[in-house]
């Protein structure tokens, strides 16, 4: 098994949507940034790169790029998705956390997840979102920005299909240790 966990915070601005989860959020401030800035899949997208050891998402889709101007963060999910299964990993959960004072969020979070979901190829009881205020204090709190947390689980498709028994190491189901090394 493996285990990454991600970060991501975007700066509230007039003049743009609040999108979190793939979801048009009601509200008179939106996220800046160079894709729709959904800064709950950021988080979410760098868990998962991270627990499969590929970087982050800097690394594959740039603020540089104009290809990513104002692209749906679901869509570069799919595409960290992709990523995963090329390397033979499958998701066992996730769960993230946005870090907002307002709007409200508890109407919205079902359909969150529900979106993760379906572009991961998930049960949507794989996916776990969650919303928490900071009692007003921080960046947060003052309504500066949104800020989420992500963790996941990855197991390799492979991980646990060795039952060879080594008397030698006395490594009965090894999944790959390296004990042959020390």
């Amino acid at each position: 098994m493996r285990v990454g966990t991600g970060y991501d915070v975007h700066r509230l601005t007039e003049g743009r949507k609040l999108i979190l989860g793939g979801v048009e959020i009601p509200h008179t401030l939106g996220l800046e940034g160079h894709s729709d800035a959904d800064v709950l899949v950021h988080a979410i997208m760098d868990a998962l790169l991270g627990a499969a050891a590929l970087g982050d998402i800097g690394k594959h889709f740039p603020d540089t790029d104009e290809a990513y101007r104002g692209v749906s963060s679901l869509k570069l999910l799919a595409q960290v998705s992709g990523l995963l299964a090329q390397e033979g990993y499958v998701v066992e959960n996730i769960d993230a956390t946005i870090i907002v004072q307002k709007p409200k969020l508890r109407p919205f979070i079902s359909q969150m997840e529900e979106n993760v979901a379906r572009i991961m190829h998930l049960a949507e009881n794989q996916i776990n979102i969650k919303a928490t205020t900071e009692e007003g204090l921080g960046f947060t709190g003052s309504q500066q920005g949104i800020a989420a947390q992500a963790i996941c689980s990855l197991t390799g498709l492979y991980e646990g299909s060795v039952t060879a028994f080594d008397s030698e190491r006395n490594c009965s189901s090894c999944g790959g240790c390296r004990k042959a090394d020390i």
